[in-house]
């Protein structure tokens, strides 16, 4: 397939990746990628023993923390235990996310699951990490979107799904507030003058655990329906390319957003991607802001 490839990535040499979920998916591919190309890569893991595993099979430098993002705790003590080893962080690739099919269920701080990890999770995570990104040569954050915030919309009124609950619409919830997320944190960024660039991307349909775990509950026909969704999916190594430009392509610009150039967006080449109408309002990233700041008790920029 023609375009980016992973052989376009720069040396990383001395250079330090963190990338959250990344013992499989797109996380495993990209930390692999990052480590054949020199970076010491740290996988933040919530199954450290599924991430030793993962770090066995990719070689190369790599460290293994636990990182659970449906914790606050568990972030705080991540980024703490980080600082401490590695007073400068040259990227950070928030990549962790899930989606399940089933009954509402909570984080551990009584945050709706998927919002509270894919989204608040990586909100507290990138602030308390700011001073160590902002302490290295071109700083890079790169946070993972989805097709699926295009059709979703956040309501304030119900970020957390408690009057009316439904798993699919959940997760592009999240999404979409992951993506405010990224396109706010460019402009804050700008303002403040920090060398930190925010960075988005999106995979597109792509063969990944995720759909499957997602169903699992459904018994023998969800699993069916999700092995049959993997049919027209492309392969995991393509998926992960939009991120890995995001992160390591010397030519991108804060705000930039990747993602595949065919059918919708849902497979193909790496191009520049299109945000939905939600997600580039300047209106609904100050507010998703403020009100990240007031549920993590990070506040930053």
């Amino acid at each position: 397939m023609a375009g980016w490839t992973a052989d376009r990535i720069p040396d990383q040499e001395g250079r330090i990746a963190v990338v959250t979920g990344a013992n499989s998916g797109l996380g495993l591919v990209t930390a692999t990628e990052l480590a054949r190309h020199g970076a010491r890569v740290v996988l933040a893991v919530r199954n450290t023993a599924a991430g030793e595993e993962a770090a066995r099979r990719m070689g190369g430098d790599v460290e293994v923390r636990e990182l659970d993002l449906a914790s606050l705790d568990s972030v705080r003590a991540f980024a703490a235990n980080l600082a401490a080893d590695h007073p400068a962080v040259d990227l950070l690739v928030n990549n962790a996310g899930l989606v399940l099919l089933g009954p509402r269920r909570t984080t551990a701080d009584g945050f709706e699951l998927h919002i509270g990890t894919n989204m608040l999770g990586h909100f507290a995570l990138t602030g308390l990490l700011l001073d160590q990104l902002e302490a290295a040569k071109e700083p890079r954050v790169v946070s993972l979107s989805s097709i699926t915030h295009k059709n979703a919309h956040l309501d304030f009124d119900d970020l957390m799904s408690e009057r009316g609950y439904g798993a699919a619409s959940a997760y592009g919830r999240s999404k979409l507030a992951t993506t405010v997320f990224g396109i706010e944190l460019d402009r804050r960024l700008r303002a403040a003058g920090s060398p930190v660039v925010s960075t988005l991307a999106h995979p597109g349909l792509t063969r990944t655990n995720l759909t499957p775990r997602a169903w699992e509950h459904r018994g023998r026909l969800g699993r069916v329906i999700a092995w049959a969704g993997l049919l027209v999916t492309q392969p995991v190594e393509q998926g992960a390319l939009p991120q890995l430009r995001a992160a390591t392509d010397p030519g991108v610009r804060g705000g930039q957003f990747f993602g595949p150039s065919g059918l919708g967006e849902t497979r193909g080449r790496v191009t520049g991607a299109r945000l939905g109408r939600e997600a580039a309002d300047p209106v609904v990233g100050r507010r998703l802001w403020a009100v990240a700041e007031e549920l993590t008790g990070v506040g930053y920029l």
